[in-house]
């Protein structure tokens, strides 16, 4: 009896390891897949092109965008292209860019180029896009440079020996650098939407800015006051704020680098920081880089969290 109560139940136990097969098959392990996109475009500023100068792994590169963009090899573009496995990409960064600059185009590039409009390379089978734009149509790029002075500190002295760029950025108690960055968000709204327009099969990431500036306490590798350096970390933190509100408004998902990138910034050891200070010798991959921009470590933990945004989502 119990050997016949075994052979009816063996047609029960064939359907169930059937069954099993075809969920391995049918079903993929949970993070071994990547969304499938077939087409990706990468539009942004100098945060987005993660500039360089020379470094180990090369010069700027030129198959994308004139030389003079200042686009590195290991961008995080680059890095999610490949980490994607995409047929096809497009990287359209350069360094200086603003929203002005993804339906026209970007002339007066250092060398004398011109970027054509980064809009340009989307197109209806574009599925996917990151953005990383909008410090520069607020002038904060600017305004670090504007608050570096030699002695660090608010001494009564002509500029550029020292100078406190939160004073003039104020006038009759307005912050004038808060007002660029709220002036900024239509334009970032609209750019968004411009991308839609173009790409309506896209998935659109909008990425905002990492952590490369902390506040006070960085003399010399930041070279302002303290009080200015508290001021451009509470600016970096407000445009953020911005970019969040405007991805939603732009119908974009936002990717968040700046909080897995607390405590990297450019007050840190050579091989800790994301982001070079005022003498931009990067140790991480050997480099001369651009002041206050990201460095290849800079660029592998915004590949990460771009790459992480990605696939951990659920394609609509």
């Amino acid at each position: 009896m119990r050997a016949r109560a075994r052979y009816r139940a063996l047609p029960a136990i064939l359907l169930a390891a059937v069954l099993g097969l075809l969920v391995l098959v049918l079903v993929p392990v949970a993070g071994a897949d990547t969304p499938g996109y077939r087409e990706y475009v990468a539009l942004g500023d100098s945060w987005t092109a993660d500039v360089i100068i020379i470094g180990t792994a090369g010069t700027p590169t030129a198959k994308y965008v004139p030389v003079d963009c200042f686009q590195a090899t290991f961008n995080y573009p680059k890095q999610v292209a490949e980490a994607l496995d995409v047929d096809k990409f497009y990287d359209a960064s350069c360094g200086g860019a603003t929203t002005e600059n993804f339906a026209g185009p970007q002339p007066g590039l250092p060398l004398g180029g011109t970027n054509p409009p980064q809009f340009s390379h989307l197109t209806e089978d574009t599925d996917l896009v990151t953005v990383g734009i909008g410090g520069n149509d607020a002038q904060l790029a600017a305004a670090v440079v504007g608050c570096l002075n030699l002695t660090g500190s608010r001494l009564p002295l002509p500029p550029p020996v020292a100078a406190s760029c939160k004073a003039r950025w104020t006038e009759d108690g307005e912050d004038r650098m808060s007002a660029n960055i709220k002036a900024a968000e239509p334009k970032v709204v609209a750019a968004l939407e411009g991308i839609h327009r173009r790409s309506p099969k896209a998935d659109v990431f909008l990425v905002n800015y990492l952590a490369g500036i902390r506040g006070p306490g960085c003399f010399p590798l930041v070279q302002a006051s303290n009080a200015d350096q508290e001021w451009l970390a509470e600016k970096l933190r407000e445009l953020n704020a911005m970019l969040a509100r405007a991805a939603e408004a732009g119908g974009a998902r936002l990717v968040d680098t700046y909080k897995p990138t607390i405590g990297h910034d450019v007050c840190r050891l050579p091989t800790v920081r994301y982001a070079e200070a005022f003498i931009p010798a990067s140790l991480n991959q050997p480099a001369v880089a651009v002041p206050f921009h990201p460095n290849s470590a800079g660029a592998a933990a915004q590949a990460a969290a771009v790459t992480a945004a990605i696939t951990e989502g659920e394609r609509p």
